[in-house]
């Protein structure tokens, strides 16, 4: 059996990634999405969300390029003294946190405080994951898993795209291929977190190593080679308008493409296409202490 979270990123970006994201959910395409507490359709979102029970949502935890839900005085450690924001790259991020400079329990609160005020807005959250992947670190998975089992959340994306779907990802820049085969060693260490604070996943990620040129030919080939066991098929769909354009963002105008390869996914047979809501009455593929990614 084949299982298969379709999960659209950065729902709340912007009016123009919002609209697509329910239109993928309305054509039976995109199951699940991830939800950013602070951006410009936050609001938006927050009322589509609550108008598509059919609609997976997860809290999509923002520590890097963005603004806290905390005051910045709470969360000093993770924000620019500056300008009361996260920085801006992921690196200067992950610099910071391997300096010992960033404190596990301010990760902890923030992601408490984005998760509370999408709840306590009347958004019902079937999972998490970060921007950027930031909790491919242990040193941000368990304070974000403790504040999010805190709210009832039992359900985390596991980051980690294994190496046939990097293979065949056709077109995917090579530095990310890269990237992703020097940080898969840290997948056991993640899945030991995720069971030890009680947690569930999925056999892996794809369309990782696709970010920003996942097309229709991308989507086929790796749906041509997904084994049996319950996967997350990450996208970041949209349009590319004004709004997008706004947006501090690499991801532009492979939006547009994303949105339209995902039409794809009619044309596959043998997949069922379940939520992370879903997750936890699919049976797993493996036992987890022998999934390898």
């Amino acid at each position: 059996m084949r299982r298969l979270i379709v999960n659209a990123d950065d729902f709340g970006l912007t009016s123009g990634v919002n609209r697509a994201i329910i239109e993928l959910h309305a054509a039976g395409l995109v199951t699940s999405t991830s939800l950013m507490a602070r951006t410009a359709a936050t609001g938006e979102a927050i009322e589509l969300a609550r108008a598509t029970a059919s609609l997976g949502v997860g809290c999509h935890v923002v520590l890097v390029d963005g603004e806290p839900v905390l005051p910045p005085e709470r969360i000093s450690s993770l924000v620019d003294a500056r300008t009361g924001r996260f920085p801006n790259s992921l690196a200067t991020f992950l610099l910071r946190l391997f300096a010992g400079r960033i404190r596990a329990e301010e990760i902890e609160a923030e992601a408490a405080a984005q998760i509370a005020y999408l709840q306590q807005r009347g958004v019902r959250l079937t999972h998490i994951d970060t921007h950027k992947h930031a909790h491919i670190f242990s040193a941000v998975l368990r304070p974000m898993l403790r504040a999010a089992r805190a709210a009832g959340i039992r359900a985390v994306r596991h980051p980690f795209e294994p190496e046939w779907a990097v293979r065949a990802a056709i077109g995917a820049p090579l530095a990310r291929a890269v990237q992703i085969a020097a940080l898969r060693p840290l997948a056991p260490r993640s899945r030991h977190v995720i069971e030890q604070e009680g947690f569930i996943t999925t056999d892996g990620t794809i369309a990782v190593a696709g970010t920003g040129t996942l097309n229709e030919a991308t989507l086929r080939s790796l749906f041509e080679q997904l084994p049996a066991g319950t996967w997350e098929l990450v996208s970041h769909p949209g349009y590319n308008d004004a709004d997008l354009a706004r947006v501090r963002t690499r991801l532009r105008a492979s939006r547009d493409v994303e949105r339209l390869a995902l039409t794809a996914i009619r044309e596959v047979p043998g997949i069922e296409l379940i939520s992370f809501a879903e997750l936890e009455t699919s049976a797993p593929s493996t036992p987890a202490g022998l999934l390898t990614c």
